[in-house]
């Protein structure tokens, strides 16, 4: 039968002793009948909720209840019976939750001698992969890696890098330019950067001399799509600046890069080109890394295939940093760029340019 709180008639210490004895008894007995959780609930509700759980109840009919001599004796019962009745609570709950806690682990429990489950990971895409590999050849030859903004602005894609103010490619018919900016200066207007050249700039603004820079990143041009041709494409740029830095530098720092990533029988050939923020310039030819030079259909029987472009940096765009540090007549330097999607498309075989957009898990899976 459950415990009910008596009304008292006798307050003399020996009646009040038994009434508590009583109540200590129905408490313990409660307290070890708990199994679960929610047992451990009803049980805390019923000796200590505020309306009507036994706490209360022995505070409203032995306390308030007690005539005035004896208050204070029936008063510290009372506290005594609360702490007691808290300490039996506290310790239920200990004993529900450790119970509970090992019951949760007996249901998880693995069996470590079954095989695991191997995740299925992804992998680079062709172009990531190219890329890292190109800008890891530089690193290891002391570049560090710079990166910026795709959404430049017309001074630092086109004139800090030396484009006259008619040159074709400030044309909307080659360049992305952000809509709505006719009321701005020419330099001011945004544009989707159409190489990574303008970090050299930004890192020049940066670091004063010696600098020497390796720059992967997207680029962005108004080029139809087609086999060979897309409007969003990858370059790796470089720049190195310092004092009485030659074109044989630039030819030794290349063909190293050139053996790194080919194999070292790889042979290169430099000759003149025109870029407007390079001069001397050139482009940079490999022999051909399938055929080894002999002449195939990758290299159109010419045993060499065209890689990238390069030069001596320009004096006039050091011109536009010469406040931290770059006097032409001090310093000198080489820059060089290289689209990874030709350099992944030769290397694997592919002969269309989308295949690397177009999102097919069968071509990427051939990658894995």
């Amino acid at each position: 039968m459950a415990y009910t709180v008596p009304k008292l008639d006798d307050y003399s210490p020996a009646s009040l002793d038994k009434a508590v004895q009583e109540l200590l008894t129905a408490l313990r007995q409660e307290a070890d009948a708990i199994g679960s959780e929610n047992d451990w609930k009803e049980f805390r509700d019923r000796w200590m909720a505020r309306k009507n759980g036994i706490l209360t109840q022995v505070n409203d009919l032995w306390l308030k209840a007690a005539p005035g001599p004896s208050k204070r004796d029936v008063g510290g019962r009372v506290n005594q019976l609360k702490g007691q009745v808290e300490q039996a609570v506290e310790a239920a709950q200990q004993r529900t939750s450790g119970s509970s806690s090992k019951a949760r682990l007996e249901s998880e429990r693995i069996d470590i001698t079954l095989p695991g489950i191997h995740p299925v990971l992804g992998a680079e895409h062709p172009v990531i992969k190219t890329m890292n590999e190109i800008v890891n050849v530089f690193r290891a030859m002391g570049y560090s890696v710079a990166e910026g903004p795709e959404i430049e602005t017309d001074y630092f894609n086109f004139e800090a890098l030396n484009f006259p103010p008619n040159h074709p490619a400030r044309d909307t018919q080659d360049t992305l330019f952000v809509a709505g900016q006719e009321k701005k200066q020419q330099r001011d207007r945004l544009l989707l950067r159409t190489h990574t050249s303008p970090v050299q700039i930004h890192a020049m603004e940066k670091q004063p001399p010696p600098i020497r820079v390796v720059v992967p990143g997207k680029v962005h041009r108004a080029d139809t799509a087609d086999a060979t041709h897309s409007p969003i494409f990858h370059q790796v740029e470089g720049l190195a600046v310092d004092t009485n830095i030659t074109f044989s530098d630039l030819k030794g720092t290349l063909d190293h890069a050139m053996k790194a990533l080919f194999g070292s029988n790889v042979k290169t050939r430099f000759y003149p080109s025109f870029f407007p923020f390079t001069e001397p310039s050139a482009d940079v030819q490999v022999t051909c890394f399938k055929c080894g030079g002999k002449g195939c259909r990758l290299c159109k029987m010419s045993g060499w295939i065209e890689l990238l472009g390069c030069g001596m940096v320009d004096p006039g765009v050091f011109k536009f940093v010469e406040k931290n540090g770059y006097d032409a007549q001090k310093i000198s330097g080489f820059a060089f760029g290289m689209g990874v999607e030709r350099i992944t498309m030769l290397k694997y075989g592919i002969d269309d340019i989308q295949l690397f957009y177009q999102g097919d898990v069968r071509f990427l899976q051939q990658f894995a």
